[in-house]
């Protein structure tokens, strides 16, 4: 037995020799691309997003899916930092849903940039003090973000990318039991996602709805008797043990992010476009503003509105349309709908998330 794992082991390191050689003769070659970019931007996320999905496309295993992209995405990471120092705002602190979204979308060597707030978030970016910006814009079970709906009507920033994350609530504690636990911290949405497993694990236990999921685990690291509920980069961050896994009553709770930018992503074959857009007060404005996207064939994947704050009853609408802006029937339909629309805003046309 221990014969044939040596030999094993012999086979994987002279694979792993090989690949190190193969990844530096990636990176030569992502450098040589930079250098041909004359100072344009390193980050493309159109042709990541191509790369991704042909991993996930050709990926036989026995790798998951998401192992395989995940081991790319590092790899694009370290390659595109050769070309550009990124630095990426997000909502703080450190060991949120939104690191991990930062981590999801640029892999680790970029430099995140935690804020205090979705509109310093905003500010990192239009100040040029980072290049890029990654917010929450909905999340599937809550519904939209607001404020962030409302930065973006005023913001000269362009979404050039998106991630879905799946929201996984994990408990942790400073001890691997749950025996001695009499509080639990949280974020009140965290709190509210994971109602049914505490009512049955933790009955008698007080929840404590705290600033964010990473501000719990700091506290329940230094509390005897309490515990944190939130994401496993929280535990990370803060030393802590998951002593229980993906707690959260909804099994498919996702949360929607954007990632903002100066740049203007080009189509990658699966693309999406956000516009913002006013409507005459008058009636049968709204559905008139959706004939011209109905009439060219473009589906639209959301629609959401917000009062204008300029007059009463009156709203702008956010919508997602599925597709590039170059694309000719989105090209046509954006063409009608900006002589109807008092006011027509195109957000942004960008690759949808990938594994």
């Amino acid at each position: 037995m221990s014969d044939r794992i040596q030999k094993l082991r012999g086979q994987i390191d002279r694979l792993d020799d090989e690949l190190l050689s193969l990844v530096n003769r990636r990176a030569r070659l992502a450098r040589e691309i930079g250098a041909l970019k004359n100072g344009a931007p390193a980050y493309r996320p159109e042709r990541e997003a191509t790369i991704l999905r042909r991993v996930t496309q050709t990926n036989r295993g026995p790798l998951s899916t998401e192992g395989a992209a995940a081991i790319f995405r590092e790899v694009i990471s370290a390659c595109r930092s050769l070309e550009q120092n990124a630095r990426v705002a997000y909502l703080g602190p450190e060991g949120t849903f939104s690191e991990m979204a930062v981590l999801r979308r640029f892999g680790h060597a970029v430099e995140g940039v935690p804020c205090a707030s979705i509109d310093e978030v905003f500010r990192a970016v239009e100040t040029g003090g980072c290049q890029f910006a990654v917010v929450p814009v909905e999340n599937s079970t809550e519904g939209a973000i607001a404020r962030s709906l409302d930065l973006l009507l005023a913001t000269p920033l362009k979404i050039c990318a998106e991630i879905v994350l799946r929201v996984h609530q994990n408990v942790m504690c400073a001890k691997a039991s749950l025996k001695s636990v009499k509080r639990v911290y949280s974020h009140a949405q965290s709190i509210a996602q994971c109602n049914g497993w505490l009512s049955r694990h933790l009955p008698h236990a007080e929840r404590v709805p705290v600033a964010s999921n990473a501000e719990a685990a700091r506290r329940a690291a230094k509390e005897a008797g309490a515990c944190a509920i939130g994401p496993d980069i929280a535990a990370m961050r803060y030393g802590m043990k998951i002593v229980a896994s993906n707690i959260e009553d909804v099994a498919n709770n996702r949360t929607r992010f954007l990632v903002l930018g100066d740049l203007e992503p080009g189509p990658s074959g699966r693309d999406a476009t956000s516009i913002v857009m006013s409507a005459p007060n008058r009636p049968g404005a709204v559905r008139d503003l959706l004939n011209p996207i109905a009439k060219h064939g473009v589906s639209m994947s959301r629609l959401e509105s917000r009062p204008t704050r300029i007059g009463q009853w009156e709203y702008y609408f956010y919508v997602d349309l599925i597709g590039h802006r170059s694309d000719p029937p989105m090209a046509q339909a954006l063409t009608e709908l900006a002589e109807l629309a008092p006011l027509l805003k195109i957000l942004g046309s960008y690759p949808v998330s990938t594994p």
